[in-house]
C-alpha cells in the first residue's frame, strides 16, 4: 500500500516538531526523515505502534496512527529532498 504524500504533509505537523518541517532535524538525537526510504518508514512506525520498538517520544505518537496515516506519512517523507529543500513537482508521484 503506497500512501498519498499530500495527505502525509497534512498529517506531519506533530512530526515536524522534532524532525523539522523540511524533514531535517535540528536536534542531533532525532533522525532526518527527508528522503528516507518509504518502506523503512512504514516498518519503523508500525514497530513503534506495536511496541516492537520502544522510544519515549515515538511510541505514544505512533500508537495513534492508522495504517493509512503511516502510509501517507512515509510517502510524504520519502518524496522530500534529503538535503532539506522541497521536492520538485517531477519528484512527486
Amino acid at each position: 500500500m503506497s500512501g498519498d504524500p499530500q495527505l502525509g504533509e497534512d498529517k506531519s505537523t506533530m512530526c515536524a516538531q522534532c524532525h523539522g518541517r523540511n524533514g531535517i532535524s535540528i536536534v542531533p538525537i532525532y533522525p532526518n526523515l527527508a528522503g528516507q526510504k518509504e518502506q523503512y518508514l512504514v516498518l519503523s512506525l508500525k514497530a513503534y505502534r506495536s511496541g516492537e520498538r520502544v522510544n519515549m517520544a515515538m511510541t505514544p505518537h505512533a500508537r495513534k496512527l492508522s495504517d493509512e496515516d503511516i502510509a501517507d506519512l512515509a510517502a510524504y517523507y520519502a518524496n522530500m529532498d534529503p538535503r532539506g529543500g522541497q521536492a520538485s513537482d517531477h519528484d512527486k508521484p
